[in-house]
């Protein structure tokens, strides 16, 4: 007999129909065959649904078992059509009655006690599953709440075969799980960490306060000890909340990539990953014989804090220069290729020499010129060039260190941050995929970066006596628009464009 049953699997960050076709025949000497490309862990399943089968109480077909994977040209890989496998069989079988299944998607994967476990990217499946139709998904029980996120979607957690099956049946009820989005972005800090905790610093905090405000890239140079990690570890406490269809796109690169907790619903607060310097390209970009996302797309939506930047390889480095521009991250591969998005907000912070007190007044800098120059240069000129605020980051004065006063709370910063953004979000709602200043492309800002005479005059200046690149110029007008909205400006004025132009001095000292 042959029965069909419904499943999804992942491809990139979207997922796609795999429709899994069990026939059954009559003989001595079972034989179990996987057709449609399936890879070694698809392979095995067979060894795991026969077992789970038997242990949860049912029989086995004897004969030739032949399971087809549709499409076919499509290589399926991973556990995670055990329980479609299964139940397929059951139906297949006369076990189960095949109008149980009607309109019903699974996933999952199968213990050899029936028990059923959690499977990676059940988010994208459940998006799929719906915009296709299905009414029903039979999920793992820690994978649920992930699943119950999206509306309109029947979520049914099963811990094991046997109940899957009685639940299909009608013969042991199980409610669908419910989910309340208002519930899913509550903001929480992170760790306790808060910038009051921050002594002096006021123009550090002031450019981060700018960098976020507008999603700009920052790059924080300065002696050790003068706090740049500290700094850049409390950023996710300053950060906006993220929106519904935000945390979507995170939670589905997390999902993809194994990384959400079981028993969570969504990815609420802003990724904040922060990869050591000896990462490779492949870590941080995405990659592998079947393509998964890197630390570039699991920071989507949040910050990548690249600390000490010259100490990561050169190549690692420059493999960043495509995202930081567009976005999004192609790998490509013999067989197809994967786009996966990563739109963030990189934070970097290095050394101004490899001693660390180049420029420091207070102690003497024992690197020679060359050394400095080669240390330098491990940053090129096009990756600065998409780094929109450099800052120098100072020694800490015994004053500001000694002083019992708190500074500013990350919840007061917080909330001008949220501020400047609702002005942005207003001015590009009907802009897709632009979301802050950073985002802005050229037509925009010719549109939304309207300067006075004045204001043009000083920015002109500028680009001759700095001999900035066009890049560098549109990134000016970005982050002065950001600098405008702060303070609620319509029309960029001079202390705007002169604060902006401040920002982007720094390379042009040091490099």
């Amino acid at each position: 007999m042959l029965a069909k049953i419904f499943s999804g699997a992942v491809y990139g960050v979207d997922a796609y129909t795999v429709e899994i076709e069990v026939n059954t025949g009559r003989g001595d000497t079972p034989t179990v065959v996987v057709v449609g490309l399936p890879d070694a862990a698809v392979k095995e399943s067979k060894d795991r649904v026969w077992t789970a089968l038997i242990n949860s109480g049912f029989g086995v077909p004897f004969g030739r078992t032949t399971i087809n994977l549709a499409p076919a040209d499509i290589k399926k890989e991973g556990p995670s059509f055990d329980l479609p496998i299964a139940i397929g069989t059951l139906v297949a079988e006369g076990d189960l009655d095949p109008a149980a299944i009607e309109g019903v998607g699974m996933t999952g994967e199968l213990a050899l006690s029936g028990e059923i476990r959690r499977v990676n990217g059940v988010l994208p499946v459940a998006l799929h599953m719906k915009a296709q139709g299905f009414h029903r998904l039979l999920v793992p029980s820690e994978n649920a709440e992930e699943a119950a996120v999206v509306k309109g979607l029947e979520v049914i957690p099963v811990h094991h075969l046997r109940e899957a099956v009685d639940f299909l049946a009608g013969q042991h009820p199980i409610e669908p799980l419910l989910i309340r989005h208002d519930t899913l972005f509550q903001f929480v800090a992170h760790d306790g960490e808060d910038f009051s905790d921050v002594k002096g610093q006021e123009s550090t905090k002031r450019a981060l306060e700018v960098a976020i405000a507008g999603g700009h890239n920052i790059l924080l140079i300065g002696s050790p000890g003068a706090g740049k990690s500290m700094i850049a570890k409390r950023v996710p406490s300053i950060f906006p909340p993220m929106s519904l269809d935000e945390a979507l796109e995170s939670t589905k690169i997390h999902s993809i990539a194994g990384r959400l907790p079981p028993h969570q619903a969504i990815i609420s607060q802003r990724p904040f990953r922060a990869p050591h310097h000896t990462i490779s390209d492949a870590g941080l970009l995405g990659g592998g014989s079947h393509p998964m996302p890197g630390e570039v797309s699991l920071a989507h939506h949040g910050v990548l804090f690249l600390d000490e930047l010259p100490e990561f390889a050169r190549n690692v480095l420059e493999v960043m220069r495509q995202p930081l521009e567009d976005g999004m991250v192609t790998i490509s591969r013999a067989a197809a290729s994967v786009t996966f998005p990563c739109r963030f907000m990189l934070v970097a912070a290095m050394n101004p020499c490899p001693c660390g007190y180049y420029g420091d007044p207070r102690k003497e800098c024992r690197c020679t010129q060359q050394q400095i120059m080669r240390y330098r240069n491990k940053i090129s000129g096009p990756l600065l060039d998409r780094i929109d605020i450099h800052v120098e980051v100072p020694a800490v004065r015994y004053e500001d260190l000694a002083n019992l006063t708190p500074g500013e709370s990350s919840q007061t910063i917080r909330e001008r941050i949220i501020d400047a953004r609702e002005t942005q979000q207003r001015r590009y709602a009907a802009i897709p995929g632009v979301h802050c200043n950073a985002g802005m492309r050229p037509k925009d800002i010719e549109a939304h970066c309207e300067l006075e005479e004045e204001t043009r005059n000083i920015l002109k200046m500028a680009i001759a006596d700095m001999n900035f690149s066009a890049r560098a110029y549109t990134r000016i007008l970005k982050v002065a628009r950001t600098i405008a909205d702060m303070a609620h400006a319509e029309v960029i004025g001079t202390n705007h464009i002169s604060e902006a132009i401040q920002y982007r001095s720094l390379d042009r000292q040091l490099w």
